[in-house]
């Protein structure tokens, strides 16, 4: 059984992903903002998930000092963690030009430094361990159909997922697994729709209105007429239990989860292919996921 740390887990995702890892047999830590404020009572269904597998955590991956504790407390209480996801996100809805530099940055400061942050804290310990898995949350307008009126959030998922992609190469030697799971749009079962920020220059947002009428406000509904009616994003979750439980070394580099079949699989498939061609150029094919770690790696 393996010991795994989620990030963002009081809602969505997330909390669904917590669940289906403690139903496997796993010790889960669900890492969230605000256990004793906002989020409170989601810190407590956590706690009280039938086996007490899952351990609530105070974790706001935008504040270094709430990550440096968080990974200490993990550590300090169990030092057998091998798993962490990454999967803390936020979503912005408005015209691009809406949204001042400090609100887009404020999004890849969720979305990617969160991430960047954990990864220093954490790190260390899993490649000491010689066998661990970080697994990346992503998304499929990082290379599928992408709506307009969501362009800051898609940028930094885009990001996410370059910066997974260079870890992977970069953290193999180690026995560290990489694997990018990547939901679709799922537009129910979550809060990343609702709780979607809104740029605070509410007059730039309204320049275009004219031409373009309600269409910003009315991309989540569009988005959910492509979802088939079996579409559960439960099926995220059980897709990330099924890639923990798989033999360290074995594990599928990215796997898509999207119903809406919005063509992220197939230009996936290609950028991928194109990555495995460019590292048998470089002599690099030692580095791809498949191939075992060199011999010498400690344990």
């Amino acid at each position: 059984m393996h010991t795994i740390l989620v990030t963002g887990a009081s809602s969505g995702i997330g909390a669904l992903t917590c669940r289906a890892l403690a139903d496997a047999g796993h010790t889960v830590w669900a890492g969230m903002r605000a256990t004793a404020g906002r989020n409170a009572a989601a810190a407590q269904d956590a706690a009280a998930h039938p086996g007490g597998r899952i351990r609530p955590l105070e974790l706001d991956v935008t504040d270094a000092a709430s990550v440096r504790a968080a990974a200490l407390r993990v550590l300090t209480e169990t030092p057998d963690l091998d798993v962490v996801v990454h999967n803390a996100g936020h979503m912005a809805l408005g015209p691009a030009e809406a949204f001042s530099v400090e609100e887009v940055g404020h999004l890849f400061d969720v979305n990617v430094l969160g991430t960047q942050r954990l990864n220093r804290e954490l790190l260390p310990h899993l490649r000491a361990r010689g066998e661990a898995l970080l697994l990346w949350v992503g998304s499929s307008s990082t290379r599928g159909g992408t709506p307009p009126f969501l362009g800051p959030y898609f940028a930094a998922k885009a990001a996410m997922d370059a910066l997974a992609v260079s870890y992977a190469a970069e953290l193999i030697r180690f026995g560290v697994d990489t694997c990018i799971v990547v939901p679709g749009p799922f537009t129910s079962g979550t809060q990343h729709f609702p709780n979607a920020g809104r740029a605070a220059d509410v007059q730039r947002a309204a320049a275009y209105d004219d031409l373009y009428g309600r269409l910003q406000e009315e991309v989540p509904a569009r988005l959910a007429t492509l979802e088939p009616s079996w579409a559960d994003v439960a099926t995220v979750a059980a897709a990330i239990a099924e890639v923990v439980d798989r033999p360290a070394g074995d594990r599928p580099f990215r796997v898509h989860v999207d119903p809406t079949d919005d063509g992220s699989e197939v230009v996936s498939a290609v950028a991928d292919r194109m990555r495995v061609e460019m590292f048998r150029r470089l002599g690099l094919t030692d580095l791809l996921p498949g191939h075992p770690a060199p011999a010498a790696r400690a344990h």
